[in-house]
């Protein structure tokens, strides 16, 4: 019982070790086919298999191939994929489906993606640069290979919501800031790569025929793999790689060093035969080595992995009989929901129609009524212009012979206006229209152009300003209302045709903008008309006659004429600021 606790604890430490150095190589395998939005791409689901099957048998410590991955899937693997990357010395993914570039940016597409807009890039699809971070923790080598440059559907029915917003064909051209980093897509930057009529692409094909090859350097492998492509796509599709290593060769797989040292032991030879096994890891494999070692350490072990692959088998083939089901139950509520709307939209349509039918119907009777109705109205109006014109011709024909019998008279020259009439009465039509405020003067000068030229802007003629015309008169009596827009002095505001002063409530005052404002202190309010007032008062006052009564000889005179001023009164100058008052700026008589 000792014995066999000391070998089971050799063993763990042996697998604990093997796992410990299973994380040096490692690779994440995506393949995206069954798109819900977009027809079924055939080949990706393929082509992760084939590529997954190509890293196990290079003999990678740890491959994980996912096929039809939606959004939160593609970005869970990509996480989990960067942890595992942390011990890593090469770290690769392969990502076979649909691609797109927004904006000089290249992004994967999940396939629960439906990309209705330009804006939804940003939000239903995973950027590369998602992937170049989980790559970026490993030591010697970090690999994208995308297979995803198929010619793009989701850009032919996406709508634009920034027209600038550049959607490209294929995928962009990027340089890798990271050293010891390569991108290899399927086709050149702003190319598209074909799916292939076979089980595979032509890209994943020519992968696994050259990646592989112990000891040859990536550079010259994906050389090879252009060279490939090209010649199976009739040189339509070329592979491009970006990025750089360094003057090493940095092979896939390592060459097989040469045989060295005394002859190995039987021992020695099933141990490698077992390490060979395990790195292959696929039930052909285990069973070759069953079928040669059938007894033994190594063969318990051997069977135990089988094992293990069965149940793995059994529990991905319930998976997928599940992930079928989920499917094929989504895909008849779909059909079911599909018909239920297509049965909506056909009795919505046909009640459409009827209603259009009779609509029409109705639309006939009504233009027929309307014809007969103009019809009946136009021989009511023939019938009258006619008689009419009967009577104009017979009051014409009495009115010629009446005029025939007079002698006829010497036409008289109409009066011809002077210069000076002319401008002036140009000058009172700019006044009556709003663009002359001056008085008419008969002096065609820079004001009058002026006037004119606001009311060529404003009317939309082209007179010329430089001189009155009758042609300038005529067009201005066209206009019978104003034309000029009413400028007001500040604290009036325009109101028609008029200037009307501005009233803010207590408390308030009009503001350098015209706009009433509340008042910050209690100090009296100047505005810039009353030191105006003031000082027109004063003049006034200044030049008035004497406010004090004389003994005699005081005269009080207005519009109706002078006379002596009563006992116990006095003359004094109106305010100016009694602009409502009729001596306004003139005289007033005041008594006690």
């Amino acid at each position: 019982m000792g014995a066999f606790r000391w070998f089971s604890l050799i063993v763990s430490i042996w697998l604990m070790c093997g796992s410990a150095h299973a994380e040096r190589r490692m690779a994440l395998v995506m393949g995206n086919s069954a798109y819900k939005s977009v027809p079924k791409l055939f080949n990706p689901a393929n082509d992760a298999a084939l590529v997954g099957g190509m890293f196990k048998k290079a003999g990678f410590d740890w491959i994980d191939i996912k096929t039809d991955l939606n959004g939160s899937e593609m970005r869970k693997a990509l996480r989990d994929f960067g942890q595992r990357a942390r011990d890593a010395e090469v770290a690769v993914i392969y990502y076979a489906g649909h691609g797109i570039e927004l904006d000089g940016a290249n992004y994967l597409i999940p396939t629960d993606a439906s990309l209705e807009t330009d804006s939804d890039v940003l939000d239903e699809t995973v950027a590369l640069d998602r992937a170049l971070f989980a790559v970026e923790p490993a030591k010697q080598l970090r690999l994208i290979i995308l297979d995803a440059c198929r010619d793009n559907p989701f850009a032919k029915t996406m709508k634009r919501t920034v027209a600038a917003r550049a959607i490209g064909r294929g995928l962009a051209k990027i340089e890798p800031t990271s050293p010891n980093t390569m991108i290899a897509f399927a086709a050149k930057a702003g190319s598209t790569a074909s799916d292939g009529d076979s089980k595979n692409s032509p890209f994943a094909a020519a992968l696994v025929e050259r990646l592989p090859t112990p000891g040859l350097d990536l550079r010259k492998a994906f050389g090879f793999v252009r060279d490939d492509v090209l010649k199976n796509t009739s040189y339509k599709q070329e592979p491009y790689v970006y990025g750089s290593l360094g003057g090493d060769d940095v092979p896939l797989v390592a060459a097989k060093p040469p045989a060295t040292g005394p002859q190995a032991s039987p021992e020695d030879a099933v141990r490698r035969n077992y390490e060979l096994a395990l790195q292959l890891g696929t039930r052909d494999g285990w069973t070759a080595f069953l079928t040669r070692y059938a007894d033994g350490f190594y063969a318990d072990l051997a069977k135990g992995q089988l094992n293990k692959i069965a149940a793995e088998e059994t529990r991905a083939a319930a998976a997928e009989k599940a992930r079928q089901a989920e499917d094929e139950k989504a895909r008849l509520a779909s059909e079911r929901a599909k018909k239920t709307e297509q049965d909506k939209a056909a009795a919505a349509a046909k009640a459409a129609e009827d209603a259009r039918l009779a609509a029409e119907k109705a639309k006939q009777v009504e233009e027929a009524k309307a014809a007969a109705a103009e019809q009946r109205r136009k021989e009511i109006e023939t019938a009258v212009a006619k008689a009419l014109a009967d009577k104009q011709a017979a009051e014409k024909n009495t009115a010629d012979q009446k005029i025939a019998a007079l002698p006829s008279p010497a036409p008289s020259p109409e009066p011809a206006q002077s210069p000076q009439q002319l401008t002036k009465a140009v000058q009172s039509e700019l006044r009556r229209v709003g663009c002359f405020a001056n008085a008419e003067e008969g002096d065609w000068g820079a004001k009058s152009q002026r006037s004119l030229t606001q009311f060529n802007k404003y009317a939309g003629t082209k007179l010329n300003t430089m001189l009155a015309s009758a042609d300038a008169l005529d067009a201005i009596k066209a206009k019978s209302s104003r034309v000029c827009p009413l400028v007001c002095d500040h604290g009036f505001r325009a109101d028609g045709d008029a200037c009307v002063k501005i009233a803010c409530r207590a408390g308030y005052r009009v503001n350098d903008d015209n706009e009433c404002e509340k008042t910050q202190d209690k100090k009296p309010i100047v505005t810039r008309e009353e030191p105006r007032k003031r000082d027109a008062e004063r003049r006034q006052v200044e030049t008035a006659p004497s406010s004090k009564p004389q003994a005699s000889g005081q005269l009080f005179c207005n519009s109706a004429g002078c006379r002596p001023v009563g006992k116990g009164c006095r003359v004094e100058a109106a305010p100016v600021s009694d602009q409502t008052s009729p001596m306004a700026g003139r005289t007033r008589e005041v008594c006690n």
